[in-house]
């Protein structure tokens, strides 16, 4: 018995540098995160969240904001302060608003002492206040808007609301910064669940999830040095989305290596051999669907928007440390836990894998009978799903940006309800001083303007503030900035309502141009990976239909199922990137098994089904994950967040179990060898040349 125990250790463990090389791997990722992890820690006193920070720096609302900037005081922080009471305010309210208004001036520097308006039904007094007392620290802006707060109060059924755009982007400032605990916590604790689920050990499903949030830390690091160094814009957004790719991808990765690493560990005694394997079988897929990611979010570089433009690079930095974490770091630490981290299933060397009857298989047995019918189904009900993308809700306006009601939200509804004829958000002018009389002039004649006054001046630059007519970010207030940018030649026009609508217009430009770069982009990735033209077309085109299904999908559910009253501007972009590259991630996964048995002599519709066999639950468990990742995002309290999570959710649950199980093999088992047009195995083997007739008897 000794003996025979001896000669399993010999046969399993390590030999020279092997006993060696996963301890340095550690080692060497023990040091990585001791030196990136302060950096990690301060990625989010470099985010911006403001609306002007999304977007170019040639919109006319992003000039007025830097303008201001120069004035003297630096950018101004307006806030309005609403008393209202339901049946009318009584002389008592009127005498509170007077003094705690007062007390606000007393407390601080304001550009003017505040003034009540009181509205024509008598319910409701509005005291605009604007300061340039923080200057362009966003953390003393939060600290006189929470003083402001603080200051006025109502009681005795007297409500006292402060809004405002400053009080807004101080609401998404504190939304936005509580964002990051919640979602690791939320997004490991999912991730955890359904590791246990897949693996049903009590120990394998913990390494994937801290070599996860490993290079969680890490790609914090690397962003936190990309701002630094290139001044690429971080925002809460797109923070958000790299930690739900490092824990959705890089999840995805470690399915796919323990999967083949289990099934080596049955051919293979000594597991760094067995995990050797594993490696050279799955990484070269891995690698390149990763590598395909990151090139697709790389084409939202030539966005225009600025948020947009840094997501791409932060949401790759995500997917590549990921990729990194997964192939290194992991394999390391299995190797040294060995054969007992599959635990209690752990695979006997020399054991046959036991033989089960596969979902999958019958799926595909299904989609193999009739190709060509399961091909049109499929391609009708996505066709038809992406009809709703028609019923979308219109543009997100900054009143539903949230999913509950903050102090600044509820404010503009009852300054709306209030104030009918007469905007609570000023537009802003930036006027040159030597035609600043004759663009006050002009501002005043304009269709649709109540009111405008005369603000700072200097840098040869003077500040008007105009107040329309119509409410904030109706079609009356839009008709007037428009009017006001006609009108006003060599003048900008910005605030909030002017920063939406350029909003709008940079994503429209924005979506024309990043479309077709990343369709190009990753069509070409594809061809030269698959070796065919056909098979990377059939791809793509699936990939296209899962996101117009799925944003059709959304468009049937967020306004009559989920109360979402807008669609952030930026959602058919970014869900576009995502799904289209994340789908052909799985796409890889697929056609890379596919090519593998054809390779090896199967003939096609074998080839097709043997690879949905063998990688169908592999896949579909980590299309599970992706989406329930995904889906953190939807009980976050932003609405494009949620819009965002819910789209791509969705899609990769279609992309998972209709396109790539259904779809994808139905279309190889139809087209056969031409799926593989025009390279080498498009073509059928080469017959065996005959033999020559052996001549018996002669000399």
């Amino acid at each position: 018995m000794r003996a025979a125990a001896q000669d399993e250790d010999e046969r399993t463990r390590p030999r020279g540098r092997w006993r060696m090389l996963p301890w340095a791997i550690v080692a060497l990722w023990v040091a990585v995160i001791a030196i990136a992890g302060p950096s990690a820690g301060r990625l989010g006193d470099v985010q911006v969240n403001r609306a002007v920070d999304y977007l170019p720096a040639s919109a006319d609302s992003t000039q007025v904001a830097e303008i201001q900037d120069t004035l003297p005081g630096g950018e101004s922080t307006d806030l309005v302060l609403v008393y209202h009471r339901d049946g009318g305010l009584t002389a008592a309210d009127r005498a509170t608003a007077a003094r705690q208004t007062a007390g606000v001036a007393g407390a601080h520097t304001l550009t003017a002492p505040p003034r009540a308006v009181p509205s024509e039904d008598g319910t409701t007094l509005m005291y605009p206040v604007s300061t340039t007392e923080p200057g362009q620290d966003d953390e003393a802006r939060t600290a006189f808007v929470d003083d402001v707060r603080e200051r006025v109060k109502g009681d005795g059924g007297l409500d006292v609301e402060v809004g405002g755009p400053g009080a807004l982007n101080v609401d998404a400032q504190k939304v936005y910064g509580s964002l990051g605990g919640p979602l690791l916590y939320t997004t490991a604790a999912v991730v955890a669940i359904l590791l246990i689920l897949i693996y049903r050990s009590p120990l394998l499903w913990l390494v994937p999830l801290v070599v996860a949030g490993v290079a969680d830390a890490l790609s914090m690091a690397v962003v936190h040095g990309l701002n630094r160094g290139f001044d690429v814009t971080v925002t809460g957004q797109s923070s958000a989305v790299m930690t739900i790719l490092v824990f959705g991808a890089g999840t995805d990765y470690a399915l796919l290596l323990v999967s083949r690493y289990r099934e080596e560990l049955t051919r293979v005694a000594r597991p760094h051999e067995a995990m050797a394997a594993a490696l050279r079988g799955c990484g070269p897929a891995v690698v390149a669907s990763s590598a395909t990611v990151a090139a697709g979010l790389l084409c939202l570089l030539a966005a225009d928007l600025t948020s947009s433009r840094g997501m791409g690079p932060i949401a790759a930095v995500g997917v590549l440390c990921a990729l990194l974490a997964m192939l290194t770091l992991l394999p390391a630490v299995l190797v040294l836990l060995g054969r007992r981290v599959f635990w209690p299933l752990v695979p006997v060397y020399g054991s046959e894998p036991k033989r089960r009857r596969s979902l999958f298989a019958a799926m595909g047995g299904s989609a193999g009978r009739r190709p060509v019918a399961v091909l049109v189904t499929g391609g009708v009900l996505l066709g038809a799903l992406s009809l709703g993308a028609f019923n979308l809700p219109g543009d997100l306006k900054q009143e539903d940006s949230f999913t509950s009601r903050p102090d600044s939200v509820a404010a503009m509804t009852t300054l709306a309800d209030a104030y009918p004829g007469r905007s609570s958000q000023p537009i802003t002018v930036l006027a040159p001083t030597d035609r600043a009389g004759a663009a006050l002039a002009k501002a005043r004649t304009t269709e649709g303007v109540a009111s405008a006054e005369r603000g700072r001046s200097g840098g040869g630059w003077t500040e008007l503030s105009v107040v329309a007519e119509a409410r904030p970010e109706s079609a009356g207030e839009r008709d007037t900035i428009h009017a006001l940018r006609e009108g006003l030649d060599g003048s900008h026009v910005g605030g909030p309502g002017a920063q939406q609508m350029d909003l709008e217009t940079a994503s429209s430009r924005d979506l024309g141009i990043v479309v077709p770069l990343v369709l190009l982009s990753v069509l070409l990735i594809l061809i030269v990976l698959l070796r065919s033209l056909v098979a990377p077309l059939l791809l793509v085109a699936a990939v296209v239909a899962v996101w117009g299904a799925a944003l059709g999908i959304g468009g049937l559910l967020f306004e009559p199922v989920l109360g979402l009253e807008g669609t952030d501007p930026g959602l058919p972009l970014l869900t576009f990137v995502f799904l289209v590259a994340l789908g052909v991630d799985y796409g890889i996964f697929l056609m890379h098994r596919v090519r593998e048995e054809a390779r090896r002599g199967a003939e096609p519709t074998e080839a097709a089904l043997t690879a949905l066999r063998t990688t169908g639950g592999v896949i579909a468990s980590a299309g599970l994950v992706l989406a329930a990742t995904f889906a953190v995002l939807t009980n976050m309290p932003l609405t494009s967040l949620v819009e965002m999570g819910f789209v791509i959710a969705v899609g990769v649950l279609l992309d998972t179990f209709l396109v790539r199980t259904y779809l994808v093999t139905s279309a190889s088992v139809a087209l056969q060898r031409k799926m593989w047009w025009p390279g080498a195995l498009s073509r059928p083997p080469a017959a065996p040349a005959p033999r020559e007739p052996e001549l018996v008897g002669t000399p």
